[in-house]
């Protein structure tokens, strides 16, 4: 049986789709932006994956946002 998924992981991969979506970009879009692979936004977004401080700043200067607003739980 799988490992339940991190609530903190999950929090912060609904926040990346979110403000992906908010945007209308696709992952690949995102991941241009932000510089990292594709699949790893995925995993990111299905709270799989948990990114370094680095990953997370690479992808709230892709959004163009600060970093504290990954963290925001606004909708």
């Amino acid at each position: 049986m799988p490992a339940r998924r991190d609530p903190i992981l999950r929090a912060l991969g609904l926040r990346v789709r979110q403000l992906r979506e908010a945007r209308r970009w696709t992952q690949e879009t995102l991941a241009e932006r932000a510089r990292l692979d594709r699949s790893y936004i995925a995993g990111i977004e299905a709270g799989l994956r948990n990114p370094s401080v680095k990953a997370v700043a690479k992808l709230a200067r892709g959004f163009g946002v600060v970093l504290a607003e990954m963290f925001s739980n606004q909708r």
